[in-house]
């Protein structure tokens, strides 16, 4: 399991990419806890292949997601995000692979 920690302000997004195991049913899930409310996680669209437009992977094929972090204003606060890649269809199967991401977004401060 890898983690990473980022600092962000207020509104400022980043992009983290993950490789998975799509072709053989399994699915990123993430979970926000510490300060919640200071980021916002959303999926990105998939990205169409330029070589071969519409092509499915091949099975078992690695599958790379990118998922948009964005810290919400005002900021001032720390929120741990917990990717973990697992198969729906077997919740109770531990998750095969796991990604953290410690963000801490810096309060906005008053200017001259």
């Amino acid at each position: 399991m890898e983690v990473r920690s980022i600092v962000l302000g207020p509104d400022e997004p980043y992009e983290l990419r993950l490789v998975g195991r799509g072709a053989r049913g399994y699915v990123w899930t993430w979970q926000v806890t510490g300060d919640a409310d200071v980021v916002s996680v959303a999926e990105a669209p998939a990205a169409t292949a330029a070589a071969a437009p519409g092509a499915a992977p091949s099975p078992g094929a690695p599958v790379e997601r990118t998922y948009l972090i964005r810290a919400r204003p005002p900021g001032g606060g720390r929120a741990r995000i917990r990717f973990a890649q697992i198969r729906p269809p077997y919740p109770d199967e531990a998750p095969y692979d796991e990604f953290v991401l410690d963000v801490e977004v810096v309060a906005v401060t008053g200017g001259a």
